[in-house]
């Protein structure tokens, strides 16, 4: 790639790159990256963890700002954000930062909702894509990042079960929420009009969430696995009569137009996320804490209710309450006098709790829960969201 044709910057947050690997026949460019702190001069071919709000290329002190550039040939196009490689499930080389930037990991590529609720949640940190759920998990365990912000249920939606199940799965700890606005838009090339427009991409439920929408447009619809991903498709393939539903972030990143936006059905559609840690934080009083847990109990007339009971008798309030089947055990069969034996599905149960461990009305509710429940984990007391 030709110096002239480089799309760079335009970052809001630090990233950490790899690696620029410019031509060697322009190795006598450079970039100068500045910002309000410091600055700092690499060679064509030099490693750099930070990256600024401004850069310039320069060349024997000749400096062109690297925002706006035009390729060699062709029309003018959007400023792009350089995008790191996704995570995989067997992804294991890398290494965290031990310095004072939060890595953290998200499922789906720059731009999903995902990347904007981790960077709600810590500002400057570096998102780190992962290609699936259980990889963020994974990434935690290993060390590669430092937490992982995942969605755990959606306003329209419903819970994300799979998020559930790997909570179970891997011992990660819950250590904060964040409740997100969910906005979507939609998303074509540069110059494309609504009437050219003959099939949408996005997540499924991101279509399903617009399904007015695209009903007026007259749309074919196809599913990708995420909203972000749909953007990227567009802008790489170049399709004039597709359009994307996903974030304006993702509008920013790939260099598409937003042909409208909150194009939902139901505007307020809120998404949560968790914050997930190798480690628990610390459970305080001095302000509003949500505390989740997964029990199992025994089969038995009124036994969910005396579960429930015990926070009831406490005046805690439940915030959340999924069941789920269990996968090692789906069936549990219970001896019938009259008709043989009977089969029930063995349930998980995950609740959400507004109260501290910290707070001993939180501890005797355990406690006494324990005393019928066949399993009981805490998944993690942490601060309640309560900003939009």
């Amino acid at each position: 790639m030709a110096l002239e044709a480089l799309n760079v910057l335009g970052f809001q947050h630090c990233v950490r790159l790899e690696r620029w690997n410019l031509e060697r026949k322009r190795c006598g460019y450079g970039l100068r990256l500045t910002s309000k702190r410091w600055e700092k001069q690499v060679s064509t071919d030099g490693e750099w963890c930070l990256c600024a709000c401004q850069a310039t290329l320069h060349n024997d002190g000749d400096a062109a700002s690297l925002v706006g550039l035009r390729p060699v040939d062709g029309e003018p196009k959007k400023e792009l954000i350089p995008l790191p490689r996704p995570l995989s499930v067997t992804d294991t080389a890398g290494s965290p930062s031990y310095g004072s930037q939060v890595r953290v990991a998200y499922q789906g590529v720059p731009g999903a909702y995902s990347e904007e609720a981790a960077l709600k949640a810590y500002p400057q940190c570096e998102a780190v894509p992962c290609e699936e759920f259980e990889a963020a998990f994974k990434a935690v365990e290993l060390w590669l990042v430092d937490k992982a912000v995942l969605p755990i249920e959606n306003s329209v939606g419903g819970s994300i079960h799979r998020n559930y199940d790997l909570l179970l799965r891997h011992r990660l700890h819950i250590v904060g929420e964040v409740q997100m606005a969910v906005n979507h838009c939609l998303l074509v090339l540069p110059g494309v009009a609504k009437e050219e427009l003959k099939r949408v991409l996005s997540h499924p439920q991101a279509l399903s969430q617009c399904e007015l929408a695209l009903g007026k447009l007259g749309v074919i619809r196809e599913n990708i696995d995420d909203t972000a991903g749909a953007a990227q498709i567009i802008a790489a393939k170049r399709v004039r009569n597709t359009g994307a539903i996903a974030s304006a972030r993702a509008a920013q990143i790939y260099g598409l137009d937003i042909l409208a936006e909150n194009i939902q059905d139901d505007l307020d559609n809120i998404t949560r996320f968790l914050i997930l840690a190798r480690e628990p934080i610390i459970p305080r009083t001095d302000r509003t804490f949500k505390t989740s847990i997964v029990f199992t109990l025994e089969e038995g007339p009124g036994v969910l209710f005396k579960a429930l009971a015990v926070f009831a008798l406490r005046d805690i309030n439940l915030t959340k309450i999924e069941s789920r089947p269990q996968r090692k055990r789906p069936l549990r069969i219970v001896d019938d006098s009259n008709n043989g034996s009977a089969k029930y599905f063995d349930y998980l149960f995950y609740i959400d709790f507004e109260a501290s461990m910290a707070e001993t009305r939180a501890q005797n509710a355990l406690g006494h829960l324990q005393e019928f429940a066949t399993f009981l984990r805490v998944l993690g007391s942490y601060p309640m969201d309560m900003h939009m």
